[in-house]
């Protein structure tokens, strides 16, 4: 861990029915700026995709798995925000949590079915991104924007295999190394 770490705790994962969101809240967290997430409960075949899209497309992320969520969440040396409809907005916080992440590591706590009371309590902060029903994928998604500023989106990878090139229409992706020019 780094002193400006951010990590992403998928809290809870129901084997068949999770499988896809676990497996996007990953992907979502190292696209958008994340250090390393770590997985709850059965989500080894969330772990191996996360890890074989890290693998093609570059890194540096870390997939890390867990049968103790709630002492990740206890012992985590920085600070701990907690994504829930119930929480304060975050275009009220995030310049709050942005500024005490500049001081140590930050932890940002998905949920996947009923979050304990004791997270709630635990966290610093209890965000919400918007307080109505929707997807813990893009909470997450708007919450890392808000904490990076957009400066993710500009994140250069390592060590990939495979890029995609952007493109108006249709889809392009290419080992790394090849030829841009011509289309």
């Amino acid at each position: 861990m780094n002193d400006h770490e951010v990590a992403v705790l998928r809290l809870g994962h129901r084997p068949g029915r999770d499988n896809r969101m676990t497996t996007h809240v990953g992907l979502t967290a190292r696209a958008l700026g994340a250090d390393r997430v770590v997985l709850t409960g059965n989500a080894t075949q969330s772990r191996e995709t996360i890890e074989d899209i890290t693998a093609r497309f570059g890194g540096p992320f870390v997939v890390e798995q867990t049968e103790e969520p709630k002492r990740v969440v206890s012992e985590f040396p920085g600070s701990v925000v907690h994504l829930t409809m119930y929480g304060l907005p975050v275009q009220d916080v995030a310049a709050d949590i942005r500024a005490d992440h500049r001081a140590g590591p930050l932890l940002v706590v998905v949920g996947a079915e009923k979050v304990p009371f004791d997270v709630y309590e635990r966290a610093d902060w209890n965000v919400a991104v918007t307080n109505q029903p929707h997807s813990e994928v893009a909470g997450l998604a708007v919450f890392l924007d808000r904490l990076f500023e957009g400066r993710e989106l500009e994140r250069e990878w390592t060590d990939a295999t495979h890029r995609v090139i952007p493109k108006a229409t249709g889809k392009r992706v290419e080992p790394v190394g090849s030829d841009d020019g011509g289309e």
